[in-house]
C-alpha cells in the first residue's frame, strides 16, 4: 500500500470539484501537493486554504493537460519541487453536451485532449518519477461513464471508457513487471460538482433549453459530495484498490451493466422517467 502521510501527490484540475477536495483532504493527512489547472486564481485558494491548515508544502502550476509540452513540464517541475513525489492523480476532465450528429470532430478531439490523453501523457511524464520510489500510486479518474454508455454522451463515454481500458492494461502491466507503483481507476457516479455547468455545448445544437434541462437533471442525480469522493479515492490508494465506484449510484449502475450488458438503458430510462415524474409532482406540489 502507499501511505498517505509523508507523501507527496500531483493533482490535475485541482482548483475544483474533486481535485480540490482531495488536495484538501491529502493536505489533512499528512501529504505534500503539486498542484495543476488551468484556474491559476483557483489553485492560489486552494494552497491559502492548506496553509491555513497547517505546514504542508505546497506548489501550484498553471496547466493545460490537452498541451504534452505543459504536461512534461509540470513532472519536471514538480519532481523538482517535490523529490519524492509518489502519488498521481490525473483528475482534470471537461464535458461535452450533444449527440454524436451534433457535435462536430474538432469539438470530440477537444474533449479527448483534455480527458484522455491528458491522462495518457500525464501518466508517461510522470511513471519514471513514481517508479524510482519504493511504493507509489496513480490514480486515474474515468466515470461510471467508463462502465456504461447512455445516449447523448457518445463523446465523453469514449474518452472515458478509452481511461478505463489504458488503465486497466497498463495496471497489469506494472503487476508483471514489478513495479512499485500501483494504479487505480476511478468511476464515479454523480458528484456535486460544476461539470455540467462548465460543460460545451455541441455545434449542432440550437436549444438552449436542453443545456439548462441538462444542468438540472445533473444537479438533481449527483448527491456525493466532493469531501465523500475524495475519501473513497484515498481510502482506495490506501487498499490498493484497483477499481474505485463512488456513490450508490455507480455501484447500482455497474451492477446493471453486469447483469444486463446489452439492454441495461431501457431500464435505465424507466428508472429516470420514474423521477423526473416525481420530481414535477413535488415541484407541483410545492408551488401550489
Amino acid at each position: 500500500m502507499t501511505a498517505i502521510a509523508g507523501s507527496a501527490a500531483a493533482v490535475t484540475g485541482a482548483a475544483s470539484g474533486i481535485g480540490r477536495a482531495l488536495a484538501l483532504e491529502l493536505a489533512q493527512r499528512g501529504c505534500d501537493l503539486a498542484l495543476a489547472d488551468r484556474d491559476e486564481a483557483g489553485l492560489q485558494s486552494v494552497a491559502a486554504e492548506i496553509a491555513k491548515a497547517g505546514p504542508r508544502k505546497v506548489s501550484v502550476h498553471r496547466l493545460d493537460v490537452s498541451e504534452p509540452e505543459q504536461i512534461t513540464a509540470f513532472a519536471q517541475a514538480a519532481g523538482t519541487v517535490h523529490p519524492g513525489l509518489n502519488i498521481l492523480v490525473n483528475n482534470a476532465g471537461v464535458a461535452l453536451l450533444g449527440a454524436f450528429g451534433e457535435i462536430g470532430q474538432a469539438q470530440m478531439e477537444w474533449l479527448f485532449n483534455i480527458n484522455f490523453w491528458g491522462v495518457v501523457h500525464g501518466t508517461r511524464a510522470f511513471l519514471p518519477q513514481l517508479s524510482r520510489q519504493r511504493e507509489a500510486h496513480i490514480v486515474n479518474i474515468s466515470s461510471i461513464f467508463g462502465i456504461l454508455a447512455p445516449p447523448g454522451q457518445s463523446a465523453y463515454c469514449a474518452a472515458k471508457f478509452a481511461v478505463r481500458g489504458f488503465s486497466e492494461s497498463l495496471r497489469h502491466e506494472l503487476a508483471v513487471a514489478n513495479s512499485p507503483v500501483r494504479l487505480s481507476v476511478v468511476h464515479p457516479g454523480g458528484v456535486a460538482t460544476n461539470i455540467a455547468r462548465n460543460s460545451r455545448t455541441g455545434s449542432g445544437i440550437t436549444d438552449n433549453a436542453r443545456r439548462a434541462q441538462s444542468i438540472e437533471r445533473f444537479d438533481s442525480l449527483a448527491r456525493t459530495t466532493p469531501a465523500d469522493a475524495a475519501q473513497c479515492i484515498i481510502t482506495g490508494i490506501e487498499k490498493n484498490q484497483p477499481r474505485i465506484l463512488i456513490g450508490k449510484d455507480a455501484r447500482l449502475m455497474d451492477l446493471l451493466q453486469r447483469f444486463l450488458p446489452g439492454t441495461y438503458w431501457k431500464v435505465m430510462q424507466r428508472q429516470m422517467e420514474k423521477t423526473a415524474a416525481r420530481r414535477m409532482a413535488r415541484d407541483a406540489a410545492r408551488a401550489s
